[in-house]
């Protein structure tokens, strides 16, 4: 049972999803950044939304923490970079929020556009001002996007519905990818020039601060409107005000703020400006969606299986094909671990056949983390080749896309030993196959014992015997004979762990050649 601090309100389905999976889920709401320090030590889990910032000091007061879950998309409060020194995973939510965020984006053209707040003001304060509070339609106009990313895409789909003209602006993304979802590319200062609605959906970073600022409204459209329902900061409010005050933007909607919470703006003030206070994910079922997938993602981390929202995890996207290698490279590279001495100075891992066609950095990960496992607890996606690497141990990758004897086939070769596995039927069960030079057939297990042995009557019974002796029961068993038929090869799964003793014992029998005592 690992235990997880809760530091902001969390949907109780996520929180309920966290015990469910027997972990001790403590809830402290309202800590100040001391009291967080005082009482994040013993905490193998730290999950937050937008109100905590976890620094580098936090991480370090942090010894036992394995994972930050920030429930929710942005990470401008987490400091990734120092965790991924401490190797603690940082994963989101970056899902739970795009549907919510693109229609409270919508939500924003639209008031912007037809003036719906303050005429809304204007008459439940006694006045009638039809006249005052003529808008524009969206039909016919021109929306700019900059950031196609989910919730851009989302936004274009939904402003297509409004017959409106798409222009976008992403570095990252194809011309016919952006075709796609209806949009044109374009250069920013072409979108400032064209568009009459502009929305921003990018991450806050230092290269998009002030992305919308003097020099963007000075090159845009006469009556530009602006939104902004992703990160405060993107806009340039100073600037944005200067717009306003001018005339060169005719409106904005505004959904975050360079700092937050924001409660006095000049902006504020402005009869173009529509404000709310940070609603893109304050919706019911965003609440719900970002609490439960936090909590998927945080029992993944601790139960040390491959978490897919990991942001400091140098993985991609994980195919069919790839998902099920994930955990036989992890236990091949523990058995590989268990048979060597002590870890070679080179390591081989090799993917042949339809394996060997995909991106290979997340297999390569999991066999990292299976090499250190016996030796290192800390172990994780995150700090895996780092740790190699700092144990001087060079882990190369060799990928093969013609396969051999099997459809996909994982080696791990080094220091005079290999060992080789692959998957099998429908549910992908994992099979060891090859051990050095001989063909094998057992299940990966925790507890193995490798004899080799001369080729001649009644070995089996005398290991058997000696195994019985020592209370050992035999979960799966393999025998093969050695290439130069002058010897065989026993391969010994058990459920129970194998002790050096009994190695010892049996290496004194007459006719063991050899034993490999493998602990998990």
């Amino acid at each position: 049972m690992a235990r997880v601090l809760v530091t902001e309100k969390l949907a109780e389905s996520g929180l309920e999803l966290l015990r469910e999976a027997g972990h001790d889920v403590d809830v402290q709401v309202g800590l100040s950044p001391e009291e967080i320090h005082a009482t994040i030590p013993g905490a193998a889990a730290l999950i937050i939304r937008s109100a905590t910032t976890v620094t580098q000091a936090m991480l370090k007061a942090g010894t036992e923490l394995q994972v930050v879950g920030r429930a929710g998309v942005g990470l401008d409060n987490v400091d990734v970079a120092a965790a991924t020194e401490q190797g603690v995973m940082v994963v989101n939510a970056p899902l739970s929020n795009v549907l919510s965020a693109a229609e409270q984006t919508m939500a924003l053209i639209l008031a912007t556009a037809r003036n719906t707040p303050q005429a809304h003001a204007a008459l439940v304060q006694g006045r009638w001002e039809r006249s005052k509070w003529t808008g524009m339609e969206l039909g016919g106009k021109t929306l700019g996007i900059i950031g196609l990313g989910r919730i851009g895409s989302l936004v274009a789909q939904r402003a297509r519905a409004f017959d409106m003209n798409l222009v976008g602006f992403d570095p990252f993304i194809s011309p016919e990818r952006a075709e796609q979802f209806g949009v044109r590319l374009v250069s920013l200062d072409d979108l400032a020039a064209q568009s009459d609605v502009v929305t921003v959906h990018v991450a806050r970073t230092p290269e998009t601060i002030g992305l919308i600022g003097s020099d963007f409204i000075a090159k845009a459209k006469d009556g530009i409107r602006v939104i902004n329902v992703a990160r405060g900061g993107i806009i340039d409010e100073v600037a944005l005000m200067e717009g306003l005050d001018s005339g060169k933007v005719a409106g904005a909607g505004l959904d975050v703020f360079s700092s937050e919470p924001m409660t006095e703006s000049p902006l504020f003030a402005h009869p173009g400006v529509v404000v709310t206070p940070h609603l893109g994910a304050s919706t019911r079922e965003a609440q719900d969606r970002a609490g439960l997938t936090i909590a998927e993602q945080v029992n993944l981390a601790l139960s040390g299986d491959f978490v897919p929202f990991a942001v400091n995890v140098d993985a991609g996207e994980v195919p069919g094909t790839v998902k099920p290698f994930l955990q036989v490279a992890e236990q091949v590279g523990a058995l590989f671990s268990g048979l060597v001495d002590k870890l070679p100075e080179r390591v081989v891992l090799s993917l042949e056949g339809e394996l060997g066609g995909y991106d290979d950095r997340l297999v390569t990960l999991a066999a990292a983390k299976g090499l250190l496992r016996t030796s290192d607890a800390s172990v994780s996606y995150v700090n895996a080749r780092s740790m190699l690497s700092s144990r001087g141990i060079q882990l190369n990758v060799v990928s093969k896309n013609q396969p051999r004897e099997y459809i996909s086939l994982l080696t791990i070769t080094g220091g005079g030993r290999s060992i080789s596995a692959t998957v099998r039927g429908l549910q992908d069960e994992p099979r060891v196959v090859k051990l050095d030079d001989h063909d094998i057939d057992v299940p990966p297990a925790g507890n193995m014992l490798v004899v080799r042995n001369d080729d001649r009557p009644g070995m089996i019974g005398v290991v058997g015997t000696v195994l019985g002796e020592e209370g050992v029961n035999i979960d799966d068993m393999n025998v093969g004979r050695i290439d130069d038929e002058t010897g065989a090869v026993m391969v010994i799964t058990t459920s129970e762990p194998l002790s050096e003793s009994l190695g010892s014992r049996l290496r004194q029998l007459e006719g063991i050649l050899n034993v490999d005592v493998v602990g998990v």
